[in-house]
């Protein structure tokens, strides 16, 4: 038997090898000690190796997707190796091979799938200075590729993506794509041979060549692709019908998101890590878990086509408009993962449930079209013809599985009554034995005189006659003892034992007729299973529009206008998140930028909402090209490209970058990237280093966003000194959010007003945030002295050690209004009322 285990795992040597034995999983030497630690198993020892004892870890068969599930999490794989020789004609160990490998990315039981998300297994290669990218999420079949250009490219889809796998070829340069991801796999140069790949593609999709996808001249992603297929191949070890096309996906077909971007708007993960308070948490009311999963990749992909786009707001508008919003929930959340189960019946690893709830959803299919039998948008008449009905799989699933299947088909009684003659036979044989031990019981009570024997049955040994020791002594010679307990006596009789081996017989014969029919089933749903892929794509799609028609109506949301004009034009604007989630009343703000005012430089208080303003239009703007209704009176979006933003402050330990070598790499990737249709969110620039360095770099940063790429920016900053940029340059104006002190308080106003703001309190806000009184009174009086001075300290010396500070010239080299003011007048022609008014005017303008 060991020789036996050796020989496979010697196959499989990067992963655990769960070894069938019995009704036990089993795992040996370094399997078994890591397995042990994993999984809290008890670690044993049997029999020995070279005159030590081998180590042996195991699991119960009936409780191994658990234990799947707990090392998938931990990133492990697994090899399940299962009997499949006769253990009555075996000669030695019963022949065993590996059925599947489990593996992170390729998961299809519903046990072991998170129900709400995506579990993607990805393949980056990089060849020729260009990368080549391919998603599969084996659990549907949706197998998609495209090319990228730069490492920042791959980074934002590798973060959009969350691959559970990522594969990647043995000549990765780039390979700080991969710091702190799990579940890396580097594959070998040669599965990525471009010829190799698409041979392997092309006869997956049953096709002369790859021209029909669109991606013959795309080498990289092609080779992407074809290694990632191979691994499907390999560790699924069965034909793959569920994946039947591969789609290349163009980047300009989108609007693009950087992996910062995505960090920063919290889209579906926050900060912490966790999807609390994110936008897919607010929105997200889809009535079925594919509808989920689609609407979460609908936020993460916002369409740049103006035509997708009005064409799901027309939809949405007619959802709402008819009131079919919650009749269309109510049927949608009796449908099923109709996507995965498809998935499972792909790879013939379907369970009775899985068939019962295909049923379920399939009979619902007539009242979702006569839902949406008025409906005339263009959307939603294509969804109601691609739901399409299936009368005869219905009929053929209601004829031929119970109501109510149990779990297993081993278990048996998955074969509804009626669907197969010979099997119903079988049963009745069964059956019948019921009525038949009644009788026996009865006869020999009589023949006996004993009035509490009694016939009975136990899988371990079968049929018995019972009977009490204290009245053992009445029992018959021709009774033969079987079995001895504490106060009983159990025997067997010619003619018990014939009736059992002829029920055990039909029984086992009935459990072979019914796994039997149970895999035609699958041969007769498999030529519908592109129709039935089509149906469930159909009504994840429609179970996301009507989940966004749910949210305009609850939320209050408007109905956003797209212009071919480049500009942003929001009215009373809101954040989607903060609204829902705090307890006083939202103050909207409006938004606005486009010819005559690319860039808003917003200054006011920490706290005061700066932050929240400039995530708000980042957010109304996605959420206007996933095609929702927006958190806004009014919204009139110009064609975005991209969206960036550059807000918080982190540092990058794991990469050896500080929290300013962070700042200042997302900034340069915004100022090489960005287009005059680009939506640039930066807040704080240059705050990392000295006051010099960072407003030299903040002016820069503005001034070149301004002038050279013309970007829609909001430029949030504290360095008051670049709200002079709106007096320079036509397309820069000036915005603020206001506070109101009260004393030794603030009150923050979080209403957006034209024009910069007086002061930053920032020590009314550190007294907010508890620091000691005695800190804030000493911080105010050193705040005084250096307004008394006037000036800011030269680089090269500590600012609060100074004694004495040079005047230090204007940084942009102009003149401050009060000295242009002083300029225009000769004190000499000035009476002594005019003079004292004057200085009070220069004393304004400080």
């Amino acid at each position: 038997m060991m020789r036996q285990y050796l020989t496979i795992k010697s196959e499989h040597p990067d992963v655990l090898l769960l070894y069938r034995m019995g009704d036990f999983y089993e795992l040996f030497y370094d399997d078994a000690e890591k397995a042990a630690a994993l999984l809290g198993i008890t670690l044993t020892k049997r029999g020995k190796s070279g005159g030590n004892a081998i180590p042996m870890a195991g699991v119960p068969y009936h409780a191994i997707e658990g234990y799947l599930a707990k090392l998938v999490k931990l990133g492990e794989s697994a090899a399940i190796c299962e009997q499949v020789g006769d253990p009555a004609t075996s000669k030695g160990p019963v022949e065993r091979k590996v059925v599947r490998i489990i593996t992170p990315g390729t998961l299809t039981d519903e046990a072991l799938l998170t129900e709400r998300s995506d579990n993607l297994v990805a393949c980056l290669y990089q060849g020729d200075n260009r990368f080549g990218f391919a998603t599969l999420d084996i659990s549907s079949g949706r197998f998609l590729c495209q090319q990228l250009p730069t490492a920042e490219a791959v980074e934002a889809e590798i973060q959009r993506t969350n691959p559970a796998e990522l594969l990647y070829n043995e000549m990765l340069e780039e390979v700080g794509l991969l710091t702190g991801r799990s579940g890396t796999r580097r594959r070998p140069e040669w599965e990525f041979e471009s010829a190799t790949a698409q041979a392997l593609l092309c006869q997956q999709f049953n096709t002369k060549d790859l021209t029909g996808f669109g991606i013959n001249e795309q080498f990289n992603a092609v080779s992407a692709a074809g290694c990632l297929l191979q691994y499907i191949k390999d560790t699924q070890r069965t034909a793959l019908p569920h994946i039947n096309a591969l789609n290349l996906e163009q980047q300009s077909h989108f609007v693009t998101l950087d992996a910062a971007t995505r960090r920063n708007l919290e889209l579906t993960v926050n900060l912490s890590g966790t999807d609390k308070n994110t936008l897919g948490h607010v929105l997200d009311h889809c009535s079925s878990a594919m509808g989920s999963r689609l609407f979460k990749r609908w936020l993460h992909q916002p369409l740049r086509s103006h035509q997708l786009i009005n064409a799901r707001l027309d939809a949405i508008s007619e959802l709402s408009e008819q009131f079919l919003v919650p009749e269309l929930s109510d049927c949608l959340c009796q449908m099923g993962d109709i996507e995965r189960i498809l998935a499972r019946l792909a790879l013939r690893s379907a369970r009775p449930k899985d068939f019962a709830k295909l049923r379920q959803s399939l009979q619902l299919l007539p009242e979702l079209q006569q839902l949406l039998a008025p409906s005339a948008s263009t959307k939603l008449v294509e969804l109601k013809t691609n739901m399409n009905q299936f009368p005869e799989i219905v009929n053929l699933l209601e004829g031929a599985i119970v109501d109510n299947p149990p779990m297993l088909i081993r278990d048996g009684g998955v074969i509804a009554p009626g669907y197969n003659q010979e099997l119903d036979y079988l049963r009745e044989l069964s059956k019948g034995a019921t009525d038949y031990l009644a009788l026996l019981e009865q006869r020999e009570r009589d023949a006996t005189g004993i009035a509490t024997l009694k016939v009975g049955y136990n899988k371990v040994h079968g049929y018995f006659i019972e009977v009490s020791r204290a009245q053992s002594a009445l029992v018959p010679a021709h009774y033969q003892r079987r079995q001895t307990l504490k106060a009983m006596e159990r025997y067997i009789i010619p003619e018990l034992k014939e009736h059992e081996d002829k029920v055990l017989n039909s029984q086992s014969q009935a459990l072979a007729l019914e796994k039997k029919l149970w895999d035609e089933l699958f041969d007769l749903l498999l030529p519908q299973l592109g129709q039935l892929q089509m149906c469930a794509s159909a009504c994840s799609e429609l179970d996301v529009l009507n989940n966004l028609a749910f949210c305009s109506d609850k939320y209050g949301y408007q109905r956003p206008v797209l212009s071919d004009t480049v500009g942003i034009n929001i009215e009373a604007g809101r954040h989607p998140v903060v609204e829902q989630v705090t307890k006083d009343p939202f103050i909207a703000n409006p938004t606005q930028l486009g010819l005559g005012r690319k860039m808003l430089i917003v200054t006011g208080p920490n706290m005061g909402g700066k932050s929240t303003y400039m995530r708000q239009t980042a957010l109304i703007t996605l959420m206007a090209h996933i095609g929702s209704y927006v958190p806004a009176d009014k919204a009139v979006i110009g064609p975005i490209d991209r969206i960036f933003t550059r807000i918080g402050a982190s540092d990058d330990l794991a990469s050896g970058r500080s929290t300013f070598m962070v700042e200042m790499t997302e900034t340069a990737n915004i100022l090489h990237n960005a287009t005059a249709q680009s939506l640039v969110l930066m807040d704080e620039i240059g705050r990392g280093t000295s006051t010099y360095d960072g407003l030299s770099l903040a002016w820069s940063s503005a001034n070149y966003l301004a002038t050279k790429l013309g970007s829609l920016t909001l430029f949030a900053t504290h360095y008051f000194e670049l709200t002079q940029l709106a007096e320079q340059l036509n397309d820069v104006h000036n915005v603020h959010l206001d506070a109101v002190e009260h004393g030794d308080t603030i009150a923050f106003m979080h209403a957006v007003q034209e024009g910069s703001a007086s002061k930053s309190y920032g020590l009314q806000v550190a007294a907010l945030a508890g620091v000691p009184k005695v800190v804030v009174s000493s911080a105010k009086q050193k705040l005084h002295e250096l307004e008394q001075l006037d000036t800011r300290t030269p680089q090269s010396q500590p600012l609060l050690q100074q004694e004495q500070h040079p005047q230090q010239a204007s940084l942009f080299n102009e003149a401050s209004a009060v000295e242009q003011a002083l300029e225009q007048i000769n004190p000499d022609d000035l009476s002594p009322r005019e003079a004292l008014a004057f200085l009070y005017k220069l004393k304004a303008k400080l």
